[in-house]
């Protein structure tokens, strides 16, 4: 599974760094996240980093009482590509 994150952090470190950003399996690693993104868009990755969103706790007031819970954990991939290179992500649209 791969997600692309197009939020102004995201889309700032796309302009000033040609990195882009992406919401991935939490069970891949950094050889399947490449080799999946040069297949899917065509270009040659330079660069993987990752880091892992920790869930955050949740709770709400309801008539039966407080019902509590955790939203779930999620891998963010850093693909920073080629020179020149660009992903667009609204070309299928």
């Amino acid at each position: 599974m791969i997600k692309p994150i197009v939020t102004e952090k995201a889309t700032k470190l796309t302009e000033k760094l040609n990195c882009y950003t992406f919401r991935v399996s939490p069970e891949a690693n950094k050889y399947q996240i490449k080799d999946l993104v040069e297949k899917l868009y065509g270009v040659k990755v330079v660069r993987v980093n990752t880091a892992v969103v920790r869930g955050k706790n949740k709770s709400r007031w309801t008539k039966s009482g407080l019902l509590r819970g955790k939203s779930a954990e999620w891998k963010k991939a850093f693909i920073t590509v080629g020179e020149g290179q660009t992903i667009d992500f609204f070309s299928n649209i």
